[in-house]
């Protein structure tokens, strides 16, 4: 169990420190989720691995016709991970091997916000849920990294005392189309281009030339 003062980590770190693949992949699946260190990553790896565990276990129990109690702990499992909306209602074990760390991450808190279109980037999303502006039904919540069950997806907004929660507020992602139509609105009406001089000089001449014979027409 270890000293309550020093309990242990709760996550695997990588085995060799540097390996270019890996690094590489971690590199653009921080940028892709907004993420702040590559131990979010390092935890949401460590998870996936301790799901994956539990099922290939249970697929293994379950080839054992005499092993009811491997069945009922199957169906926990999968209406955990269901609620928790890392699987959907039909799934299988065979399904929750083929989850990744993707998925995992994708149930953040932090990720939810910018999938709702709540937020322009993941980055921006996560300063909103750091500084107290989004709340799950009535309770605030400021942890970038909660796990969002699946029934508080709807549940997501904005605090309603927020200057975010305008929809106009500048910082708020424009709907598709938006800009272009505000820019349109605001440039200045633009005025018809000018005639060339050729073409001004050759439309009066028509003009110059039957006002000359009317007067000859006059004088006659």
């Amino acid at each position: 169990m270890g000293q309550p003062k020093f309990p242990r980590k709760k996550y695997d770190t990588p085995n060799h420190p540097w390996q270019g693949d890996r690094i590489k992949e971690e590199n653009e699946v921080r940028k892709k989720f907004g993420l702040k260190t590559k131990t979010e990553i390092w935890k949401a790896q460590s998870r996936l691995r301790s799901i994956r565990g539990q099922a290939r276990a249970l697929i293994s129990r379950t080839r054992n016709p005499d092993d009811h109690q491997a069945a009922t702990e199957a169906k926990l499992l999968l209406q955990r991970l269901h609620r928790e909306g890392y699987v959907g209602q039909d799934a299988t074990l065979g399904d929750v091997l083929g989850m990744d760390v993707e998925r995992i991450l994708n149930r953040r808190l932090q990720s939810q916000v910018y999938l709702k279109g709540m937020a322009r980037t993941p980055k921006q999303a996560r300063q909103f849920v750091s500084h107290g502006l989004v709340t799950i039904g009535d309770r605030r919540v400021t942890v970038p990294s909660y796990v969002v069950r699946r029934e508080e997806e709807d549940l997501i907004t904005f605090h309603p005392t927020a200057s975010v929660a305008d929809p106009s507020h500048p910082v708020r992602p424009r709907a598709p189309g938006q800009e272009a139509v505000e820019a349109a609105a605001a440039a200045p009406a633009e005025e018809a281009p000018a005639e060339p001089a050729a073409e001004a000089e050759a439309k009066e001449a028509p003009a110059e030339a039957e006002a000359a014979t009317e007067s000859k027409e006059g004088d006659a």
